[in-house]
């Protein structure tokens, strides 16, 4: 070693008992660098030498960390996964399918292709589907508030201003011309409707839907509207079976789109979509 190197070479050349002395301290003088790499009491030197001999492993967990993290983009860039957050938050409270439009858009896309190019939705919260629908490429959409727009929101308001959204009563007939559009999404809207009503709002939707009316309803048993919500429905929710459902558009002369829900079934089984409202595809009116 250098040092020891250095020490013989003294010997020789200063070979006094005072310098052998010194000499002989300084070979009983500890490395104060080796101490402190052994010691770790300065985490930093420590943390050198292990980064210096962990350095595969090191590498081998960047290119994990980047997979990972390639899949993570890839899985919420598609789907329900970029769904505006703060939209889902507005439904969570209580207007639950139309929460599940959101959640559907997709495999509605999937099912529809170009019929999504033109559509309404038709529900509470509306001002929250419409700018999600306007998200995909050559998509126009407008949107019918059934109920009053208590607190709108700015966006919400600007949504009106420019005719896009609508402030409706469903009950009476749609203030557009008949195939208006290519699709018709309803939501949360038809569960506050007695039968008298029903008779008079489905055929309406399907008449302004050229190809066709989606009917996302309530499942028995689910918990909808709260007592301080009942004032702007007016009522509270009839959620009703899907035999009902089937035997009233079979008494309305509206028929099912057998091969859309068919579709549905199948892009929902791939993506593990599972809907928590019951939905219905139509065929628009002759």
């Amino acid at each position: 070693m250098r040092v020891g190197g250095f020490i013989e070479r003294s010997r020789s050349c200063f070979p006094s008992p005072g310098v052998q002395n010194i000499l002989s301290m300084s070979r009983r003088l500890p490395n104060p660098s080796r101490r402190l790499a052994d010691g770790g009491s300065v985490p930093f030197v420590g943390a050198i030498h292990a980064k210096t001999r962990a350095s595969p492993w090191l590498s081998m967990g960047l290119l994990v960390g980047g997979a990972i993290l390639l899949i993570f983009y890839s899985l919420h860039s598609s789907g329900t996964s970029n769904i505006d957050r703060e939209a889902i938050s507005k439904l969570e409270g209580g207007a639950l399918c139309t929460l599940e439009v959101l959640k559907a858009l997709p495999i509605l896309n999937k099912v529809y292709g170009d019929s999504m190019h033109k559509v309404l939705h038709v529900g509470p919260e509306t001002c929250s589907v419409v700018p999600e629908i306007l998200k995909e490429e050559d998509t126009e959409a407008w949107g019918v508030e059934p109920y009053d727009l208590e607190d709108a929101s700015a966006n919400c308001k600007s949504l009106v201003r420019k005719g896009i959204v609508r402030v409706a009563d469903i009950k009476f007939p749609l203030p557009y011309r008949a195939n208006s559009f290519s699709l018709v999404l309803v939501s949360d809207a038809l569960d506050y409707l007695s039968p008298k009503y029903l008779n008079k709002t489905l055929p309406e939707l399907a008449r302004v839907g050229a190809d066709g009316v989606v009917v996302f309803t309530g499942m028995p048993g689910q918990q909808r509207a709260k007592v301080a919500e009942l004032s702007r429905f007016g009522r509270p929710a009839k959620l009703r079976s899907s035999s009902w459902w089937i035997r009233f558009f079979v008494q309305s002369r509206l028929e099912e789109n057998e091969s859309a829900t068919k579709k549905f079934q199948q892009a929902s089984s791939k993506r593990s979509y599972k809907p928590a409202c019951q939905v219905f595809h139509l065929k628009s009116l002759p």
